[in-house]
């Protein structure tokens, strides 16, 4: 089982899941990364996120950036969204991602800060777990 879930909206936003895995294997965190869009392969992310055990799902999307969303409308579990430098220099990813409606919070890092991700997963995570707050 994965604590942490991490969903990227394409391959080509690999090099910030890598930074977010590398994070989190360094604080010895179960993790998963898997390449599911909320526009192209939909029904693969609701079957993801359904059939997770994660406690905390991370969200790595750019241009429109409403995979975090989405992750948030199918689960209660805490969803983090990494905005993604792919047009107007991120800002309209992290602004898709900032302005969640009410009851579907998304908390949101800065662009292309896998790690800061990973970073805020941990924290979440060591709510529960007081040898992983010691770590971090």
């Amino acid at each position: 089982m994965a604590e942490v879930l991490v969903l990227l909206g394409s391959e080509s936003d690999m090099p910030i899941a890598n930074k977010v895995k590398e994070e989190l294997d360094k604080l010895g965190i179960s993790n998963e990364v898997k390449v599911a869009s909320a526009h192209r392969t939909p029904d693969l992310v609701d079957k993801l996120v359904k059939e997770s055990d994660a406690k905390v799902f991370i969200g790595i999307a750019g241009l429109s950036a409403a995979l975090p969303g989405v992750i948030a409308s199918k689960t209660k579990k805490p969803v983090i969204g990494v905005p993604v430098n792919a047009k107007l220099g991120g800002l309209d990813a992290l602004l898709s991602i900032a302005q969640m409606p009410p009851g579907v919070p998304v908390a949101a890092v800065g662009i292309d800060n896998g790690k800061n991700a990973a970073v805020l997963a941990a924290r979440i995570l060591a709510l529960l777990d007081k040898n992983l707050e010691k770590k971090i």
